[in-house]
């Protein structure tokens, strides 16, 4: 059992070493995040400059793995020049180590007063910028008393036989040490938490100097795979940074493996003690990278462009532009990223629609395919869009955020039935007058030319009332509604007229000119659900409906009155 428990013990220093990682890079991503993403992209110019840039926002963030993202979405997205944004990686490197420095000095007072005043914070608002450095101080409290622990739990692994016993093949093979650290870092994501267990496992004597300047190698290896395989699936431009950051690091853990037998003699200059040894290592490792490659990008870049190349096909409009994975630790900018990737769908939903009255007035087969064909794209940029916001539920949204979520979603939602409604009915209605060469009467034609420039018009005003939350607006798309019912009536009671004088082309589109105004008010349906949780929120939409109600009832009462005069009033 006393095994069992120092093993528990260590396990949980472990994940809470983690945790604190964690939180301390979501509150300063919140608090300071959209500062952080400015700075990164306005010091790129040339490689120095976003050398600096890199340092300065990982010691901030505390994770190389965050600004490796965040360089991959910039420079999939051409804002960030190739070199400048490998210079970035180096910096990124070298930043880590800076925050390993300073976590690992005796700051053990530190945490419980970090954890004192990040609560006091955190409790004292329910949204805002306290709240942010609020859970960035009691991460960085929950560090601090993680490594503690860490310590605490090493010490008799010391003196443990099957410990001794476990770490004897990794003391003879540095080169599988290597590959366990980088194992290890890459699962957990993030080298320096890696970094910070080996120097408190080194504090305690349960590992050896040499052992610990090895599993130092593997976590910088772990920490550059971390963020190669984040950004799997996005473009190439977006992988050649972090793939030159691996390679980087591949070659530099190849250069001082074989002079890993010296290194202990000489950082003993700069403090025997192991802890100060490994995290002195992992500093001196990355400086000399820089230094190493900072002349070298240039043909790096050329390397990385080989092995990654462009992809060689043209844009897919199904493809999203927007959904920027880098942000999602942001919620939002993440949600402001959905919300444009939303307006890229109603364009092609708009187009679908505008074809639609396009083939019934034009019998074009050909544009009744392609508008098929877009529903396609529909639903493609809408999963894509869906699994976006899944993966961004999985991180904490304060209240405007969680209403602000539930809006994208469900007006993205809206806009894909519109595709398949659009798709799946009225393309079927205009198959089946083009087969059997039917023919809308001149005035039917127009009157759906006329209600389909109304639902036209209320997708442009619904989109507007998405983006800006706008209650006026919403009053407005909720009033087009009702009049959109009326003309409905209207239209119905034309069409009838039509049939009463025996007109044949209305006799023979009767079914489907009056399906095609029935799919085109669920169609509007859709689009002013939109307006519903606005109005609802401003306390606007049931006060409207009881004024409305009320005012019906005395309507009907008055009218009751005057065609009654003469009966008495109830009791």
């Amino acid at each position: 059992m006393g095994a069992t428990a120092l093993l528990l013990d260590l396990c949980a220093g472990i994940a809470l070493l983690l945790w604190g990682v964690r939180m301390v890079r979501t509150g300063m991503t919140r608090a300071f995040g959209a500062r952080l993403r400015r700075v990164l992209s306005s010091t790129t110019r040339n490689r120095f400059s976003a050398f600096a840039a890199g340092i300065g926002v990982t010691a901030l963030l505390q994770s190389a793995t965050a600004t490796a993202l965040l360089v991959a979405s910039f420079a999939g997205r051409r804002l960030i020049a190739p070199v400048a944004a490998l210079a970035v990686m180096l910096g990124a490197d070298v930043g880590t180590t800076l925050a390993a420095q300073l976590l690992s000095l005796d700051l053990h007072w530190m945490g419980p007063l970090a954890l004192v005043a990040g609560v006091a914070l955190f409790l004292s608002t329910e949204t805002g910028n306290r709240r942010h450095v609020g859970r960035l101080l009691i991460g960085f409290g929950l560090l601090l008393l993680a490594l503690r622990l860490i310590v605490a739990a090493s010490e008799p692994l010391r003196t443990a036989p099957a410990f001794a016993a476990a770490l004897a093949p990794l003391e003879q093979e540095p080169l599988l040490a290597v590959a366990l650290a980088a194992l290890l870092t890459w699962a957990a994501h993030s080298s320096l938490a890696m970094v910070l267990m080996l120097a408190g496992l080194a504090t305690a004597g349960a590992i050896s100097a040499p052992l610990a300047l090895a599993l130092v190698l593997g976590a910088n290896i772990g920490g550059a795979v971390a963020p190669f395989a984040g950004t799997a699936g996005q473009p190439a431009a977006a992988r050649r940074a972090p793939l030159g950051n691996l390679l980087m690091r591949a070659a530099g853990v190849v250069i001082a493996l074989p002079l890993l037998r010296y290194m202990p003699d000489w950082l003993a200059w700069f403090g025997a003690d192991g802890a100060r040894m490994a995290v002195n290592f992992h500093t001196a490792f990355n400086i000399a990278l820089a230094l190493l490659f900072l002349p070298l990008l240039n043909p790096l870049e050329k390397l990385c462009r080989r092995l990654l190349p462009e992809a060689p096909s043209a844009e897919d409009a199904t493809t999203p532009r927007y959904l920027d994975t880098g942000a999602l630790d942001n919620p939002g900018v993440a949600l402001a990223a959905a919300a444009r990737e939303t307006l890229r769908l109603s364009d092609i939903v708009s187009r679908m629609l505008d074809d639609a009255i396009t083939v019934f007035k034009t019998d074009d087969a050909r544009l009744a395919k392609a508008v098929e064909q877009a529903d396609d794209q529909v639903d493609k940029l809408h999963e894509a869009i869906k699994l976006y916001l899944t993966q961004l539920s999985k991180h904490e949204m304060d209240a405007e955020e969680s209403r602000r979520y539930v809006d994208v979603l469900t007006f993205t939602t809206n806009l894909e039935h519109i595709g398949d409604i659009i798709d799946k009915n009225l393309m079927e209605l205009a198959a089946k007058k083009i087969k059997h060469r039917l023919h809308f009467s001149a005035e039917g034609m127009a009157e759906l030319a006329a209600f389909h420039g109304r639902v036209a018009g209320n997708l442009q005003m619904a989109c507007n009332v998405f983006m800006a939350s706008d209650a006026k607006l919403a009053r407005q798309l909720l009033q087009e509604k009702a009049g959109l019912r009326e003309a409905e009536r209207q239209a119905a009671e034309n069409h009838y007229r039509r049939l009463a004088a025996g007109r044949t082309e209305s006799i023979e589109t009767s079914a489907i000119h009056l399906d095609v105004i029935r799919d085109l008010k669920r169609i509007n349906s859709h689009l002013t659900a939109v307006a519903y949780p606005i109005l609802e929120q401003t306390g606007e939409l049931t006060a409207t409906r009881l004024r409305a109600r009320e005012a019906e009832t005395k309507a009907a009462s008055g009218n009751a009155g005057h065609a009654n005069p003469g009966r008495a009033k109830p009791a």
